[in-house]
């Protein structure tokens, strides 16, 4: 890693006040008047500290190539802002921000134009801004500068605690006064009633002048048909209907185990050699497998009726994205590479291939349109009082197996790091249950890195 955690965290800050001053101003010039952009009280929006911290982990490396830059600092921002979007949403029932009437929109959470001016950003920032910031910090006295972020996070906790604590009392204000909100709606369906007339004109020319616009309606009210068919079955007492959290992490865990079926199948037939695939030490379980079927469902799930073509693109763009940050995230953690491309053509820094990102799009195709349908319906098979105690059942195995696992790891590491011998009991219980032979036959693709 090029920057330290305690320079991390100063990034965050940093880039959360800039990204706050930056899109106040554009939101004043736009508006005419002072807009506050951002979601918590004081001077600040998260999402740019997010977004930047992320750079400087994630894309350093790629510093010496600006097209791979730009393109690593676009896909991040899709991920990242995707994600943050839908987790507000999903938390506040709201969206922050909606690009549903934008032309280039996915999802109505990312907005193409503004993904590029982030993969500019990156660029600026891992060149010019970060090499910047971090001599700056290194002004600051480290033992002052420790403290002044213990105060800026404690105000920055405090402030995010007081922002839900009020969207959830406006919320229970709303409920209240639902008696008024239900006058309001008979007040609108009044309106509505005497527009229908002039609104089915409206439509009938616009179909004619613009074909494609019916596509899109029908395809919204085919959406809306699915949503409202869930809401019914999962009034039903139907088990983990939708996109669900429940469906996600019964995936997660199919997904897991059917990618390392499948990759140890492919290594068998191309090198001849049964080899471990998986990513933990008890089972045969792949996270990154397990994680990508989640984040292909999540993101895709609304475009599921969408061309094969479509599909693969996103599949071929996402896969490759998910994979690069999964071996830089995994080298920073373990210390440890678990594949390298480097003799493969077409490779970036050996993290990823395209002959790779295709296969992750055709697997996004498969999955959605064979997988995804078959095993959904077998998952709502499930008696719902059993499927939820079986899936915490299971979460709780992976959150010790993820833990164990990782632990091991860092045994292993140390073991080939130093000459020290075991300093504490659990160094001794690792060691003698995951010595040298087992860790190589679990991850026999595993290279440790130089610290």
């Amino acid at each position: 890693m090029d920057y330290s955690i305690y320079q991390l965290l100063w990034f965050f800050l940093l880039y959360s006040f800039i990204g706050w001053v930056m899109g106040t101003a554009a939101a004043a010039v736009r508006e005419k008047k002072f807009v506050d952009v951002g979601f918590l009280f004081g001077p600040y929006c998260p999402a740019y500290g997010i977004g930047a911290v992320a750079f400087a982990i994630f894309l350093p490396e790629l510093r010496n190539s600006l097209f791979f830059l730009f393109a690593g600092g676009v896909i991040l921002s899709f991920i990242i802002t995707l994600s943050t979007g839908f987790i507000l949403e999903r938390i506040f029932h709201r969206k922050w921000w909606d690009y549903s009437r934008k032309k280039f929109q996915f999802g109505g959470y990312v907005n193409l134009p503004y993904s590029v001016v982030w993969g500019i950003s990156a660029v600026v920032c891992i060149s010019l801004i970060n090499p910047f910031l971090g001599q700056a910090i290194s002004f600051v006295p480290t033992q002052f500068g420790k403290i002044l972020l213990i105060i800026l996070y404690a105000v920055v906790g405090i402030d995010f605690a007081g922002t839900v604590t009020g969207v959830a009392a406006v919320r229970s204000r709303l409920k209240k006064a639902s008696l008024i909100t239900n006058v309001s709606e008979n007040l609108q369906k009044t309106a509505d009633s005497m527009g229908e007339g002039l609104a089915g004109w409206v439509q009938k020319h616009m179909a004619k002048a613009y074909p494609n616009l019916e596509a899109q309606k029908l395809l919204a009210a085919q959406q809306e048909k699915e949503r409202l068919l869930e809401e019914a079955r999962e009034k039903a007492g139907v088990f983990a209907v939708g996109c669900s959290f429940y469906k996600l992490t019964a995936l997660f865990f199919l997904g897991a185990f059917l990618g390392d079926i499948t990759e140890t199948i492919f290594c068998l037939a191309t090198t001849g050699r049964l080899m471990s695939r998986s990513s933990v030490v008890y089972g045969p379980f792949s996270i990154v497998w397990g994680l990508g079927c989640v984040l292909l469902t999540a993101i895709l799930y609304q475009y599921r009726n969408r061309s094969d073509s479509y599909i693969f693109i996103f599949g071929t763009v996402l896969g490759g994205a998910y994979e690069y940050i999964c071996s830089v995230f995994t080298e920073l953690v373990f210390g440890t590479v678990f594949w390298d491309y480097s003799d493969i053509p077409f490779n970036l820094g050996g993290r990823i291939n395209l002959l790779y990102c295709f296969f992750w799009g055709i697997a996004a195709v498969i999955w959605l349109k064979v997988l995804y349908p078959r095993l959904s319906a077998l998952i709502e098979k499930l008696p719902k009082k059993a499927g939820i105690i079986i899936t915490w059942i299971m979460i709780i195995f992976m959150v010790f197996n993820v833990i164990m696992s990782g632990l091991a790891l860092n045994r292993y590491t140390q073991r080939h790091s130093t000459e020290q011998s075991p300093a504490d009991t659990v160094s001794e219980f690792l060691d003698s249950h995951f010595p040298d032979e087992r860790m190589k036959r679990i991850y026999p693709n595993a290279i440790l890195v130089d610290s």
